[in-house]
């Protein structure tokens, strides 16, 4: 089964960008669905978006389409979510997360496999 590992985020300016990566051990990275959420304090966690196995289609929640951007390296075996425009609603705990099921990357369900979260905070 795979491990995730994520690094990045931090302490930005509204406005600001940052990139989270997330890389992926123990498993075939490319058969792998996978997707962004977030919690923010005392909220659910939520998904964010997701990108399909191949690389060639990738799927965002209204809130963040047109400023995230999910990126992965089958190569390497790495996932990136590129935020831009960051505002102060967007700061929460970024999770990164894998599934066996193809439809997960747009559905936001199914997955299982979990990274360790990494935080961001923006300050406006």
């Amino acid at each position: 089964q795979v491990q995730l590992v994520q690094s990045g985020g931090g302490l930005v300016q509204a406005g600001d960008s940052l990139v989270l990566s997330c890389a992926a051990s123990g498993g075939i990275f490319r058969e792998y669905s996978m997707g962004w959420f977030r919690q923010a304090p005392g909220e659910e966690r939520l998904f964010v978006g997701g990108i399909s196995y191949s690389e060639d289609d990738t799927h965002y929640v209204d809130s963040v389409k047109g400023r995230f951007t999910i990126t992965r390296d089958n190569v390497k075996n790495m996932l990136y979510l590129r935020m831009n425009s960051l505002r102060p609603e967007d700061a929460a705990l970024y999770y990164c997360a894998a599934s066996t099921f193809y439809h997960s990357y747009y559905s936001g369900t199914g997955f299982s496999y979990w990274g360790q979260g990494t935080r961001v905070t923006v300050s406006s």
